[in-house]
């Protein structure tokens, strides 16, 4: 299958002959974060080969690809994410490129598109690198700005789960690791020393040079150095739409307080508090000098989700410095701080929140460059490019703006997550409560309300950006391990019935965004999960994976293997020709509903995708409005329908 360009029309996409075109995707895969075949985080590893890794096979060997994008396909995806890293790009040291696995990731995204599937690229990170703690920046990194990553857990500068989980322990709940504690390390030394380089090195460590280049320009050099060699690859494949900006960015302390601690939402943090500790950036600073600590802590309620103070802890008791031997702090020696009697002594409360008389702002003096190099970067190989832009989601969270002057032919292309089912991984719809604002629901109306308020706010973030945007979605799911992995022990016991609440919350979610017409990909498909609690998606423990060969008792049913199929596995109307005014799905008694200004000057039909698994004996179909035929496809999930006349068209769809 040839797919052919999109172009944005506004905050629409249109294909070759006009017609609106509806996204719907899934990222692929959880585990491309990881190298192969044993990168994960249920394998303990020093991060001694992190030279020499690879990522081909990631997010699946090659002789398995037409079986995960078929069925892709068949669930009415149209759509990937398509997840790489700067690891796996230039692992090997600064300007050295896995060209084998450049050829891979070529020859993959080659695939998605004879499968129908529009694709664009992620360059995934989460808390930096996997050395501390998640995935993205390669190894040397750390090496080239004189951190000693070896020394990171052991200093408390960052919480990594090769370095404190017990592999010889059965139990895959350990309370050294807790479940869906990698976030933390936004807030630990390691993570908060790299993105400040990344953003603002030239800001508040200008002298901080490496082989005669500042470090922030060496660090944003290679990141869209990989991007660069990326984007020569797959320039020639018309079905892809553009790049990711960078993954859920951390923020540093650009803009921040030295003495800050975030206890409680006050005027300079609306944000709640998150468990753990509540450092500041001279707390930072302190402890990866080797100076023990002593910190706030907070530990979640249970009953509300709120994080509250529950003391103290003394981090870094060993006085471990995550600092190179001979390596100095560059924050030291450009003022911000300095050591005074074996204690870190404040010098300038606002070092990084005013330069030159002019307080920073992450968005404009952070992000706004960033994202205009991206532009330029990939623009060079195709000037049609889209830029997928997303900000931290914390930040979205609070009502962080877009930076000025965006680079045209942007996405909106946020995350937004039910916090309450990520962290807690638990749903109970008569009594649920938002994370973000405390709020009970009871029931899922009042739940359906909250998701099409939180993910309007994101959609309504689109107007921030040159001419209008599409708003898609970047990653929304559920972990599939709710209630301590209740639906595998079921399903090892015989059970298949297990995915009812799992069912609702997706249901739910979509439900969302078809009310606000809103483009989306699902976290996500993995193809090597596995029901195991120390695997999941093999990442930190995360479980979002819509696939496991542990669900799989028929690999010849392209729905075996799939977790929870009819929550996201819904009719759409995928091309439309005019323009959409509304859409909805009744799953409760499977009737679709789509309505639409019909242009019949548009030569190609609607195109509305009916997937089996909702109409398992087949459909009933209507016209109402302007005059137009339907026509069966041969693909039996999908229904033409060509407009003779202009005017509003109403198609309703009833299952058998």
């Amino acid at each position: 299958m040839t797919l052919s360009p999109l172009r944005r029309d506004g905050a629409l996409f249109r294909d070759a002959e006009g017609r609106q075109v509806m996204l719907r995707g899934v990222n692929l895969g959880g585990d491309a974060k990881i190298p192969w075949p044993d990168g994960g985080t249920d394998h303990p590893s020093d991060f001694a080969d992190h030279r020499t890794v690879s990522f081909i096979g990631r997010p699946f060997p090659l002789d398995e690809a037409d079986e995960h994008l078929s069925r892709l396909k068949h669930w009415g995806f149209n759509l990937v994410r398509l997840l790489t890293t700067w690891e796996a790009v230039e692992h090997a040291g600064p300007g050295s490129f896995d060209t084998e696995y450049l050829d891979y990731l070529a020859t993959v995204v080659g695939r998605c598109g004879a499968h129908g599937l529009y694709v664009f690229i992620d360059f995934h990170q989460d808390v930096w690198s996997r050395m501390s703690g998640g995935d993205g920046a390669p190894g040397w990194v750390f090496e080239a700005v004189g951190l000693d990553f070896t020394r990171f857990d052991a200093a408390g500068a960052a919480h990594v789960m090769q370095r404190r989980f017990d592999y010889g322990d059965p139990n895959p709940q350990q309370p050294a690791y807790p479940r869906m504690s990698w976030g933390s390390n936004y807030r630990l030394p390691a993570n908060g020393i790299m993105w400040t380089l990344f953003w603002a090195g030239r800001l508040f460590t200008p002298d901080f040079t490496i082989a005669g280049v500042n470090v922030q320009e060496l660090l944003q050099g290679h990141y869209l150095g990989a991007i660069d060699q990326v984007a020569r690859r797959v320039a020639a494949f018309p079905h892809v739409l553009g790049f990711d900006t960078l993954n859920e960015p951390g923020t540093g302390w650009l803009g921040e307080s030295l003495t800050y601690r975030h206890l409680a939402p006050t005027a300079q943090n609306r944000l709640k508090p998150r468990p753990g500790p509540a450092l500041s950036v001279l707390d930072q600073l302190a402890i990866a000098r080797g100076v023990p600590t002593r910190v706030p802590w907070l530990r979640r309620n249970p009953e509300t989700g709120n994080a509250e103070p529950a003391g103290e802890q003394l981090l870094n008791r060993d006085g471990v410095s995550i600092w190179r031997d001979g390596s100095t702090c560059p924050f030291e020696r450009a003022g911000a701080y300095r050591l005074d009697g074996g204690r870190a002594a404040p010098v300038d409360e606002a070092f990084f929140q005013i330069r030159h008389g002019r307080r920073l702002d992450l968005s404009d003096d952070g992000y706004r460059p960033l994202f205009r190099q991206v532009a330029e970067t990939t623009r060079r190989h195709r000037p049609d490019w889209l830029v997928f832009a997303e900000l931290d989601p914390w930040g979205a969270a609070a009502g962080r703006k877009y930076p000025r002057d965006m680079p045209a032919h942007c996405v909106n292309a946020g995350h937004w997550y039910d916090s309450g089912i990520l962290y807690l991984k638990r749903f109970d719809p008569e009594h649920h409560y938002d994370f973000i604002t405390g709020a009970a629901e009871h029931g899922p109306d009042q739940i359906r309300r909250r998701y099409i308020a939180q993910l309007g706010a994101r959609h309504r973030a689109g107007a921030d950006l040159p001419g209008g945007a599409p708003t898609l979605i970047g990653e929304f799911g559920i972990p599939f391990d709710l209630d301590d992995g209740a639906a595998y022990a079921a399903w090892a016991a015989g059970k298949r019935d297990v995915w009812d609440k799992h069912v609702l919350a997706l249901a739910l979610m979509y439900d969302a965004l078809d009310a606000l017409q809103l483009h989306s990909a699902q976290w996500n498909y993995t193809a090597s999960n596995r029901n195991a609690g120390i695997a999941g998606d093999g990442w930190n423990q995360e479980d979002l994976s819509i696939f496991s060969r542990d669900q799989q008792d028929d690999p010849a049913d392209p729905d075996s293997g799939g977790r929870a199929v009819p929550g996201f596995c819904r009719p759409y109307a995928r091309r439309i020709q005019g323009t959409l005014l509304r859409v909805a799905f009744d799953w409760a008694d499977s009737v679709f509903t789509l309505e639409y200004e019909a242009d019949p000057a548009i030569p190609g039909p609607t195109e509305i995708y009916l997937p089996r698994i909702q109409f398992p004996y087949g459909f009933e179909a209507r016209l109402d409005g302007a005059e137009a035929e339907m026509r069966r496809d041969p693909d039996p999930q999908l229904l033409k329908v060509a407009s003779r006349r202009p005017g509003r068209l109403s198609v309703t769809v009833r299952a058998k």
